[in-house]
């Protein structure tokens, strides 16, 4: 699982966090998983805020809002990120 906060008036990446990231592979057993997916959400919101990037618009594609998709994003918002 991964998640990315981008600038699309620049078109750049400013941060990603994901389950395949060195930082991240010692806490996230499985990738799959809700756990997995607040792994990443904490990460990427902690992230943001370092670089500057405290509010952002969550876009989850076609993706339902449950289960991992909303555990990323209510981890994200505990760590500080607003949506």
């Amino acid at each position: 699982m991964y998640a990315q906060v981008i600038d699309d008036t620049n078109g750049q990446t400013l941060v990603s966090a994901g389950t395949d990231d060195k930082q991240l592979r010692d806490a996230v057993k499985y990738g799959g998983n809700r756990g997995a997916a607040e792994v990443v959400g904490k990460a990427l919101a902690e992230r943001a805020i370092a670089a500057g990037v405290s509010k952002v618009c969550f876009d989850r594609r076609a993706f339902q809002f449950h289960g991992r998709v909303a555990a990323l994003a209510e981890a994200a918002r505990k760590a500080g990120l607003s949506f």
